[in-house]
Formats: structure tokens, sequence, C-alpha cells
């Protein structure tokens, strides 16, 4: 089963191309918030250096958040227009469950964290397999009132880890595992992992129901709300 992942959630956006449990290429654009601008570039390299065209494919993925409100809508956007163009069906997962997926099998629950700006973190625990299997939600709140959600030893993944290091630590001390920098790179080679197995038990998403993912109002929702009270 041949599919195009993209992930557009954070500051590094990737692109990745599957071919069931085989990874036939995949883009990592870095820490940079103009690099949606570059996505199509990175699926057109990917699918002329694997000889593919989009009509080749099976289906389509993409993270719907939560994360930066622009890149998601560009993500899911492409997709949905690249779905729209060849009839394919197209799966949506979470980006904080795909981040959690860079430590599959592993012992302690996974804490994918993402920083959100103005205080709070994109955060939820999962228990992560083969598939992520989630324990707390996706949820966004402040660093401390997420950190009070936590019991067992936990490994704390993703920018908003690195940003609350120190205050992860501070608080539960030995609960928590910091891994090795690279696992902190949201990848859509594992969204890929977890959109396969969508796919194969015909769980796809309906394209009017492929949205983002934002978990709090946008700042032109908080504006519009702002001058409807006046």
């Amino acid at each position: 089963m041949k599919i195009l992942t993209v992930d557009t959630s954070s500051n590094c956006s990737s692109v990745s191309l599957s071919d069931d449990a085989t990874l036939l290429g995949e883009c990592l654009l870095g820490e940079d918030r103009s690099n949606s601008g570059r996505l199509m570039d990175s699926i057109s390299g990917l699918l002329k250096a694997a000889r593919l065209t989009p009509d080749a494919l099976d289906c389509f993925a993409v993270s719907l958040g939560p994360g930066s409100f622009t890149g998601v809508r560009v993500g899911i956007a492409t997709i949905k227009g690249l779905a729209l163009a060849t009839g394919k069906p197209v799966v949506g997962f979470s980006s904080l469950a795909m981040l959690a997926m860079n430590l599959p099998y592993s012992s302690e629950q996974v804490a994918p964290m993402f920083d959100a700006r103005k205080g709070e973190v994109y955060g939820a625990l999962y228990r992560c397999g083969a598939l992520p299997d989630a324990v707390l939600n996706d949820t966004v709140l402040s660093p401390r009132d997420f950190l009070s959600r936590v019991t067992h030893r936990t490994i704390f993944v993703g920018d908003g880890a690195v940003r609350y290091r120190d205050l992860i630590r501070d608080t539960l001390g030995e609960l928590a595992i910091f891994p090795p920098w690279h696992a902190n790179l949201p990848r859509a080679c594992a969204g890929a992992v977890i959109a396969r197995e969508a796919a194969r038990e015909g769980k796809f998403t309906p394209l009017a129901h492929l949205n983002p993912t934002y978990l709090r109002a946008s700042e032109a929702e908080i504006a519009k709300r702002k001058r409807e009270s006046l």
C-alpha cells in the first residue's frame, strides 16, 4: 500500500512516501515556519525519486493537529487537493500520536508535547506498542497543569519538552525521562505507520471531516468574539 504522508503541524514539517512497511523516501524541512511554502516541491521531489505519480498512490495521510494553526491548514488543504484530483482516500491522524510513535515499544508511557505558546503546551500521554494508545487524550494546558496529570515514569518528547525541560525535571524528578534530541523531531513516516493500519482496516477520513484539531480558539476567533461582545 503506497501512502504519501504530510505533517505541517510544527516548526519541523515533513513528508514521507511509503509502500507497506518500506520507506521509499522522506523529506524533513527543519525548524523553519516558512517551510510550508516548500511543501509541494518536497512532494514532487519524493514522487519523482520513486518514479511514481499521485495517481499511483493508494491513499494520502495528513496530521490534523494540534499544532501551528497555519501549518495544519496548509497540510490539510494540500492533501485535500491531491485527494480530489486523484480520487484517492485519506487518513487523518493526531500530530501528538505521530510524535509519540518516535518511541514505539517503549516500556514507559510517552508524553508528546508541542509548545503552544502563550504559556501553554499541546500534550497527551500514550502507551506506544506497534501503535499509540491514548492514556490522556490530546489537550492544551499550562505546563504545570499538564505535569500534574503525570503519575508514572514518562518519556517527554517534542519541542514543548525541550522548552520546559527544567520545569519537568524539577517537578517530576526521576519520573521524567528525556530521549536523544532526534526523537523530538515530528516525522511523517511515524504518521505513515498509523495511517497504514487505519487504511488496512478501511478507516478512512471523509474529506468533509478532514478538519484541523485546534483545541483552542485562534487569534482571529478570539478577536471576532471580542468585537461581537462590544
